[in-house]
């Protein structure tokens, strides 16, 4: 098994500098990026590629950053993307992050200073098991740590120091992708995959050192419209049907003990409200549905639109509308066709000394859309855990073993190209 040459780490400083960079997008804009602030890391990122000798990195005008990092070798290698976002989740603060370490962690809960109510506890994080002796980072416990997915950012761009410092180890194209917005499923929106030149890809945005994703949720947007019947409140009886008691009656008729996010796990779906807005004569309710399967996706819209109807019946004079929306599907529709893409994963963790696990994702990442628009694209973990909230962390050794996993895999395909 080769081993790599000695090489001191940049993945935490330059974590550490990503994450205090405010990169939070917002899903009621709608501007590409989503927020200016996001380009403010994009520019130190393309600045920082140019400085270690990328000289096609650039910051686009939606916010993508693009760069190219030469073959060194002679043969003919597939051309390998390595992708991360750059924004962070709208549903945690990201504003003024506090990035603390916890050196040599001895187990234990961890109690964060900022907000001594935010406690990080070994009973609830089991991974935590497998981190002592390791540094482990956290945020100060007012803000969300960012790890999603600047734990992916700063491992990419460590891969790319080493390897330009290194050209004696040979490996074929390499392109590199930062993308705005993912954390508002808009990841790719604006991608140009002709320009970027991949034939495979894999993004850097998973949780336990080791995994591999090649299955995402299929995900629908699901709309119900309920137009009710208006009438002045003091002549309403026999007469009014309210288009909000409505939408509350369909909620309440959803599935209590199944069917949704708070009681599935592992391969079950569900069917969610994220939204409910209306007056007394039209009423909307916003609903994700996510499955593993297609079918899956159809029978939860058909329950839905079951217990609308039925709950229909008793406003005889008002009305409702379903609008279902593709978000998107399961890649192991597209990766299962390329099997070399997680072969390749697969020996590139084992190499960097980690046990190689497979796993499914209970959502979607860029790599979903990726895979469906024609760059087959697989998730490989990053190290993050509890994203989205106060308490996400990430070890900084985790993050090598990533840094690493990404370099063997530049040589893995090349080697056996």
């Amino acid at each position: 098994m080769p081993s790599l040459p000695d090489f001191k780490h940049t993945v935490t400083e330059r974590f550490l500098r990503y994450v205090v960079i405010d990169t939070q997008s917002d899903p009621s804009s709608p501007t590409c990026p989503s927020t200016e602030k996001q380009r403010n890391l994009g520019r130190l990122l393309a600045s920082e590629l140019q400085a270690i000798g990328l000289r096609d990195a650039h910051l686009d005008e939606h916010g993508y950053v693009y760069a190219t990092i030469a073959a060194t070798s002679a043969k003919q290698v597939p051309v390998i993307c390595f992708c991360s976002h750059m924004d962070t989740s709208p549903d945690c603060t990201g504003t003024n992050v506090k990035p603390q370490i916890v050196k040599n962690y001895r187990g234990g809960d961890i109690v964060l200073s900022g907000d001594p109510a935010q406690i990080i506890r070994a009973a609830e994080h089991p991974a935590l098991i497998d981190q002592i002796g390791n540094d482990i980072v956290t945020s100060d416990g007012t803000t969300l740590l960012g790890a999603d997915n600047k734990a992916g950012i700063a491992e990419i761009m460590d891969a790319a120091t080493f390897l330009v410092a290194h050209p004696e180890i040979k490996h074929g194209t390499i392109k590199i992708l930062f993308t705005p917005d993912e954390e508002i499923g808009r990841g790719v929106d604006k991608a140009d995959l002709k320009k970027l030149g991949a034939d495979f890809a894999y993004t850097i945005d998973g949780e336990t050192a080791g995994n591999i994703e090649d299955e995402t949720f299929s995900a629908d947007s699901v709309t119900i419209t309920i137009d009710g019947v208006s009438t002045h409140p003091g002549f309403a009886k026999g007469r009014m049907e309210h288009a909000i008691k409505i939408a509350a009656a369909i909620i309440d008729h959803l599935p209590k003990d199944t069917c949704s996010p708070e009681t599935t796990e592992g391969k079950q779906g569900f069917l969610h409200p994220v939204a409910i807005s209306g007056t007394l004569e039209q009423a909307t309710i916003g609903f994700i549905v996510r499955d593993f399967t297609d079918q899956g996706l159809k029978e939860k819209e058909e329950l839905l639109e079951g217990i609308a109807k039925a709950v229909m019946k008793d406003y005889p004079h008002s009305s409702f509308r379903l609008e279902i929306k593709q978000q998107y599907r399961n890649m192991k529709q597209v990766i299962d066709r390329h099997p070399e893409i997680i072969d390749n994963a697969i020996e590139a963790i084992r190499r960097a000394g980690l046990k190689p696990v497979r796993s499914s994702i209970r959502g979607g990442t860029d790599g979903s859309r990726l895979s469906f628009m024609g760059l087959p694209c697989p998730n490989i973990f990053a190290g993050e855990h509890a994203f989205h909230s106060r308490t996400e962390w990430v070890s900084v050794q985790d993050m090598e073993k990533a840094m690493q996993t990404i370099v063997h895999l530049a040589m893995i395909w090349e080697e056996r190209a």
